[in-house]
């Protein structure tokens, strides 16, 4: 309906206009034309200072009304370190700019009224003029020299790669001393419609892919399974889940046409161009509820997300960052969107351990035809396996039945030391012992002492399994 409405007010108006012309244009061979002309300019000069006032008014209203819908004013923080940096420049290029747009402006419409037509004046010829040629050629070239060299800086520092000191990272360091020459590598591989995601697993390192290898079925980003790197990658589409306060080093590349890796919170946009990988470096300044936080406390983000569920979620709640292609790719183009998702560094290494086993070899190779280690234990099953018996063992010793009894009088078995053991992976794991104490008593039956020594040998027994414990000799033995 509304539609309608506009299309016949467009229409209403080209009328009005045409019937103007025709008055005047009759008004005109009455006047005589060149009192019409005279009128004409006079009347054109004064609606251009009027448009000129207009113009400019409405220029820095629309700016003020929609700042809080801009990146780095209002609500919207920018959410990685080198943003603040880029973000630094943009606002002196739009301070230099926005001088120079207002000037010339308004000398553009006021030199339109001023230098109307009028039959009692001459136009002036004048050559040239040394001093102002001067002065209008050397104040732009400073101006824009300053901005060049600063969007020199900030590119240099954007665009920067990871240094040949800084290690890659797997689990990332709580502490932030140990992360300062480390970066976590993760890769987004862009395809008609949709990303491709992949994160390292313990080892750092994504493993070598081959774009023959490539199987929409089976192995869609081509991994070489013979690189014992990817034995812990971890491949996911939904969504890319980052550490907060970690450098992250994006391999971006595209498996058929451009695309592009654009994350607007964080200032991060790079083409994805098939056969040549690009990068992206960044650091994640805030988490996605952290953000979630700060955006609560504006009047406008707490309006429901969703108009037509006034008791749904409201507008805060529902934020996420989101990954974008901003390349027009294809009619599927509006499906590239991704979630961000931005963790506490706990969190990461949570995700990280949880994800682990659902690597992308272990769940759509392991133990299959064409399983490069089909007879060989890896570290990371070694891994996995031993986390399951610890929770099974903490879980029969909640089950077991506790005695009402008195202190113990059995000591604690003491920790055997471990041996750090490389694996096909070329991962060093260290497996810690963990054994648990017998707790004896004198003051209860002997059944369910019994029962308890029973339990307890168990779990031991267990323990020492799940930890590749090996006897100890008695008596100081070596």
């Amino acid at each position: 309906m509304m539609y309608l409405i506009g299309i016949l007010i467009t229409i209403f108006l080209v009328v009005i206009i045409v019937q103007i012309g025709k008055v005047n244009e009759l008004t005109a061979r009455l006047r005589g034309e060149k009192q019409a002309a005279q009128d004409g300019n006079d009347w054109n000069a004064k609606l251009m200072l009027l448009f000129m006032v207009a113009f400019l008014v409405g220029s820095v209203w629309s700016a003020i009304y929609y700042k809080d819908y801009m990146l780095g004013y209002g609500p919207n923080l920018l959410a990685s370190e080198h943003a603040v940096g880029i973000q630094f420049a943009f606002n002196i290029t739009l301070f230099f700019t926005g001088i120079v747009f207002v000037i010339t402006q308004i000398l553009l419409f006021v030199f339109s009224y001023m230098y109307r037509y009028r039959e009692d004046r001459k136009a002036e010829f004048i050559s040239h003029d040394n001093k102002l040629e001067i002065v209008w050629t050397a104040i732009p070239a400073f101006v824009m020299a300053l901005l060049v060299v600063l969007g020199l800086v900030e590119w240099n520092k954007s665009m920067a790669d990871v240094g040949e000191n800084e290690k890659p990272v797997g689990y990332v360091s709580l502490e932030e001393s140990d992360r300062e020459d480390t970066y976590l590598e993760i890769e987004a591989t862009g395809k008609q419609f949709g990303w491709i995601l992949r994160h390292p697993g313990k080892d750092g390192k994504l493993g070598e892919k081959d774009y023959t290898l490539i199987d929409d079925a089976t192995n869609e980003l081509g991994l070489v399974f013979d690189d014992p790197k990817n034995i812990d990658d971890i491949v996911i589409s939904d969504e890319l889940v980052l550490p907060v306060g970690q450098k992250i080093r994006a391999r971006i590349t595209s498996r058929d046409v451009l695309h592009n890796f654009d994350i607007p919170h964080f200032y991060v946009k790079m083409d994805a161009i098939p056969g040549i990988p690009t990068h992206f470096v960044f650091t994640p300044t805030m988490t996605t509820e952290s953000y979630r936080d700060h955006l609560s406390q504006f009047p406008e983000w707490n309006v429901p997300a969703d108009p037509d569920d006034p008791e749904g979620p409201k507008r805060w709640e529902a934020f996420e960052y989101e990954l974008a292609c901003a390349e027009l790719c294809g009619k599927g183009h509006y499906s590239m969107r991704r979630i961000v998702r931005v963790v506490t560094l706990e969190e990461y290494n949570e995700w990280l351990t949880k994800n682990e086993e659902k690597s992308f070899y272990l769940t759509n190779v392991r133990g299959k035809l064409g399983d490069p280690f089909i007879n060989k234990k890896l570290s990371i099953e070694e891994r996995i396996d031993r986390r399951n018996k610890e929770k099974d063992a903490e879980k029969k010793k909640d089950d077991a039945p506790a005695p009402d009894a008195a202190p113990s009088t059995t000591p604690a078995t003491p920790e055997t030391p471990t041996t750090p053991e490389t694996n096909t992976e070329g991962n060093t794991l260290n497996n810690s012992s963990s054994s648990e104490n017998s707790n004896g008593t004198t003051t209860i039956g002997g059944e369910v002492k019994n029962i308890i020594e029973k339990a307890t040998e168990e779990v031991k027994k267990e323990g020492e399994e799940a930890k590749g414990l090996i006897d100890t000799p008695k008596d100081g033995g070596h």
